[in-house]
């Protein structure tokens, strides 16, 4: 059966045919043959019990019916995911090697991989969440990338999820967890008392109980988002984010300001002060739109600055802008003008989108530049 339906990436190199899982969420399957990367139309959130069964019927299609025989597989850090799992049973089933690849290495992986970029780049992945090499929940990070070999060179400054999972769906939640940050507990009954879990979660946040911690920009997003009380709820994935951007638009960004952040002397950009002024913000008579502008520029100026740090530290010219937060059309474009410098070149996703539906080819990329296959 021929790869029609799926999206052909010509690569850089040559390298054993890799089969890569993908992740979670926008799930893709990734099969590389020669220097060609093939990677399958979306099938979609594997918690769901029909997309398993395409995921299953995909990899089937691509491997087996085009008589393509895979020599490694690739799969997430995260062991729960099903793609993980899938992965470890395939490999041990067939006998191949098996090689775990972080899900931001994978971000930037992506993009290096439709660039044909070789050398060392300085990677900025945003996103929802992906697990780290440390086991907590990355999504706001600075790395360095060498091909196989990645380095975290700086985070954003982590926020509490308290729940868990349940806090990507509910941005009251990750307000709550900025008023802790701001040790203004007390606020999280008053402002959020309309939430049925608004007493637990105050309680939660104080003893510190099921509230691992993240540094993904996603949640930033909500977090600012459930302070302007902008859907304390989502229906859909990135529904608060995509409301704080369309209103930033609306109103246009304003001149810069450097009050909102703080690079600490470990390297974390820090922006509770930001959400400190967005706390302030929410008497129902302020202008929302002026505030989500204001979060949208300051966000920028924050990442710029960090950046631009960095790369001259470690005498870096390439820069990749990696993961779904790039959907955010005023964040990719905000950062590119303002990063793009005759000692800095960015890149960005051109034919797959920056989300997690690239992690497949971005762990194929990753994967094909061990020296040791």
């Amino acid at each position: 059966m021929s790869h029609s339906t799926d999206t052909l990436i010509p690569l850089a190199t040559h390298g054993p045919t890799v089969l890569a899982c993908g992740a979670w969420l926008k799930n893709t399957i990734c099969l590389t043959h020669g220097n060609n990367a093939y990677i399958s139309p979306i099938i979609g959130d594997l918690s769901d019990a029909d997309n398993r069964y395409r995921f299953d019927q995909t990899i089937q299609r691509m491997c087996h019916n085009s008589a393509i025989t895979p020599e490694v597989v690739a799969h997430d850090l995260h062991p729960d995911f099903y793609s993980t799992q899938f992965a470890q049973a395939y490999a041990e089933q067939h006998q191949l090697p098996v090689i775990p690849v972080q899900h931001h290495h994978a971000h930037i992986g992506a993009i290096c991989a439709e660039h044909h970029l070789h050398q060392p780049v300085l990677g900025l992945a945003l996103d929802g969440v992906g697990l780290g090499t440390d086991h907590t929940l990355w999504g706001g990070e600075l790395l360095l990338v060498d091909g196989a070999q990645c380095y975290r060179l700086g985070h954003l400054s982590p926020l509490a999820l308290p729940g868990g999972d349940i806090a990507a769906r509910e941005p009251w939640r990750m307000a709550a967890a900025a008023l802790a940050r701001l040790d203004r507990h007390d606020e999280i009954t008053e402002r959020f008392g309309d939430q049925p879990a608004a007493i637990m979660v105050a309680s939660m946040l104080r003893k510190q109980l099921n509230c691992p911690s993240t540094s993904s920009m996603g949640r930033l997003f909500d977090a600012a988002a459930g302070l302007l009380g902008l859907h304390p709820t989502q229906s859909h994935e990135a529904q608060a984010a995509i409301t704080l951007q369309q209103l930033a638009q609306q109103h246009g960004l304003m001149p810069r300001s450097a009050e909102g952040y703080q690079i600490t002397g470990d390297n974390q950009l820090d922006f509770s002060a930001l959400l400190s002024m967005l706390i302030d913000w929410c008497d129902g008579s302020d202008d929302i739109a002026y505030a989500a502008a204001l979060f949208h520029v300051t966000v920028i100026d924050g990442l710029t600055t960090w950046v631009k740090k960095v790369a001259d530290q470690h005498q870096i010219s390439r820069l990749v802008l990696g993961g779904g937060c790039f959907h955010n059309p005023l964040l990719t474009q905000g950062l590119s003008d303002r990063l793009i410098s005759p000692s800095l070149k960015v890149f960005t996703a051109r034919r797959l989108l920056p989300d997690d539906s690239a992690i497949a080819l971005g762990q194929a990329w990753v994967v094909l530049q061990h020296n040791d296959l």
